[in-house]
């Protein structure tokens, strides 16, 4: 994990309507960090990462990622989206596109990367997540599994520096859960930077260097694993971890 700080969040304030969903958030990522992020549904989880790429504009503070200050400007934008790759619960591919097509629409549509260069890569990315003989086939002929990995490959086409995950086992049943937790855990082992929202409680003793707990809009407290776990200091963090984990 390097000293560089490649996400830095400061009073940040989001706001449905009059709903105050983000309060106050600070936060600062080191490059190779993994984070896991959990809380009771509503909390804000969800909102705060889609924040980072401007899936959901900001009404108060700032936010800073790998140098750029994400703001109204086009261009900030576009260069953030380029480094931040996003998993979501639902898989969000294109049904009438194979899994190859799928994975090189963006690096060719957006990143004009030659259309050769981009099926080697994305050959590569789906090798790494452990489908490459899925390739020509559809969306509809795989598992959730399967779709979910795919999307991984996908967002790793655009060779991003940051990956975003947003409870991506929350929508696949239990057998599948495995097999995608295991191709993120593989990420986090070559180093690339995560923030991950999610429940898999042994996922995040596993992989993460830092857990964020989450309540009512607000960061109510963060640790090491180890810490986190075996001694929240939060009477809304112990309450959450029983309702989780048990006693």
């Amino acid at each position: 994990m390097s000293e560089k700080r490649i996400i830095e969040i400061k009073h940040l304030d989001k706001y449905f309507g009059d709903f105050h969903v983000l309060k106050n958030i600070n936060l600062s990522v080191a490059a190779g960090e993994k984070i896991v992020i959990c809380g009771p549904s509503g909390s804000g989880k969800s909102t705060l990462i889609r924040c980072i790429n401007y899936l959901e504009k900001h009404e108060g503070g700032e936010i800073v990622v790998d140098g750029i200050p994400l703001d109204d400007k086009i261009k900030n934008i576009d260069d953030i989206r380029s480094e931040v790759g996003m998993v979501f619960q639902q898989f969000n591919l294109f049904p009438h596109m194979t899994v190859l097509e799928n994975c090189i629409v963006a690096p060719v549509w957006v990143k004009s990367v030659p259309r050769a260069e981009a099926e080697a890569l994305a050959l590569k990315y789906l090798e790494r997540v452990r489908i490459p003989d899925q390739a020509d086939k559809y969306p509809g002929q795989l598992s959730g599994g399967q779709q979910q990995r795919v999307a991984i490959a996908r967002s790793l086409c655009m060779q991003p520096r940051i990956m975003l995950f947003d409870e991506p086992t929350s929508a696949l049943d239990p057998e599948m859960i495995k097999e995608v937790l295991e191709v993120m855990v593989d990420l986090a082992e070559q180093g690339m930077t995560m923030l991950c929202v999610t429940h898999e409680m042994g996922f995040a003793r596993r992989v993460a260097d830092r857990v964020i707990f989450m309540d009512e809009g607000e960061i109510i407290e963060e640790n090491t694993p180890t810490l986190f776990f075996d001694n929240p200091q939060n009477d809304r963090t112990k309450m959450f971890l029983s309702q989780i984990i048990g006693d």
